[in-house]
């Protein structure tokens, strides 16, 4: 059995664990009311940060 020579640091330690974190599922709300990822065109209205990136179909308006 292996058995460790020196005592991890606690930065060491932490920094290991960085990825054992339950990802927390992230939803921000867009002007629309519609619910988009993080950094994303909104797929309802297609604006990104304020301003119109993506046209909008006929049908959905």
């Amino acid at each position: 059995m292996a058995v460790q020579q020196n005592k991890k640091s606690h930065s060491k330690k932490c920094m290991r664990r960085s990825h054992d974190r339950v990802a927390k599922p992230t939803v921000i709300y867009c002007s629309c009311g519609a619910p988009t990822k993080p950094h994303s065109v909104c797929p309802s209205c297609g604006k990104y940060d304020g301003r119109q990136v993506e046209p909008v179909a006929a049908d959905e308006q």
